[in-house]
């Protein structure tokens, strides 16, 4: 399996159940993370930040694996890819896009921060993480194993925070009160690397960022000297995932 791209998650410590099916898969283009979980009792699963191009290949995957696919969820609008979950929607009827209601953009289902995701036994806490864009939210397993924080905190970096109302103020405070407060073995899943790496841990995070570990000053310094290149597809991924992707497509 891991030929077409997908990983089983790792385990944390406290989560030693067995009724949990979990999967990482990447795409190219953009770095991205797409992570499938799923109850094996209840068949119910959910994909987090999937991608347009990849969304026939979760699709396959989600029907291989005998679940059925509630919700598609975004952890904010991204800037880089344009988000499957419209799509996910046509290819499996009775699955749900959710996003962040300050994100502004259309879904089924807006989420806030508190609001907890339920598929069989299992469900995800949200976490709302602005700062990165002021909609970005992280989504912390019941048992605080795993946390998929999005683009707010990444391996060894965090996400930019110079366009769609970025503030590194306000990321560095959302990283350190949301994420950098959970259990220093909960594993770490982001939605994008760009150097191979695929998972880490709040307290690798916690002491080993070069970003996160400086004070709020010197990181906001530094979040505001990065200068950056603009997002090659920034001019139509936007606009697009503010309607979910495709969120209803055209007949």
């Amino acid at each position: 399996m891991r030929s077409r791209g997908q990983r089983r998650l790792l385990r944390g410590r406290k989560n030693g159940r067995r009724g949990e099916c979990a999967r990482q898969m990447f795409e190219p283009k953009s770095c991205t993370y797409t992570y499938l979980l799923g109850d094996r009792e209840s068949r119910e699963a959910i994909l987090i930040d999937p991608v347009l191009e990849t969304a026939p290949r979760d699709a396959q995957l989600v029907k291989e694996l005998g679940l059925r696919l509630l919700y598609a969820v975004n952890t904010h609008c991204h800037a880089d890819h344009i988000t499957g979950s419209g799509l996910l929607r046509s290819l499996l009827p009775g699955c749900q896009s959710v996003i962040s209601r300050l994100s502004g953009a259309q879904a089924d289902l807006h989420i806030e921060d508190g609001d907890s995701i339920h598929f069989g036994r299992f469900a995800l806490e949200t976490r709302a993480s602005p700062g990165h864009t002021p909609g970005c939210v992280t989504f912390v397993l019941n048992d605080h194993s795993m946390a998929f924080t999005g683009d707010a905190l990444l391996i060894r970096g965090c996400g930019r925070t110079d366009f769609q109302q970025g503030c590194a103020k306000t990321l560095y405070h959302s990283v350190h009160e949301k994420i950098f407060t959970l259990p220093g073995d909960c594993l770490i899943y982001p939605a994008h690397d760009y150097r191979g790496l695929t998972v880490s841990t709040v307290e690798e995070e916690r002491t080993l960022n070069p970003r996160l570990t400086l004070s709020c000053e010197e990181f906001v310094k530094v979040m505001d000297n990065l200068n950056l290149p603009k997002p090659q597809q920034i001019d139509f991924a936007v606009p697009a995932n503010m309607r979910c992707g495709i969120q209803t497509p055209p007949s």
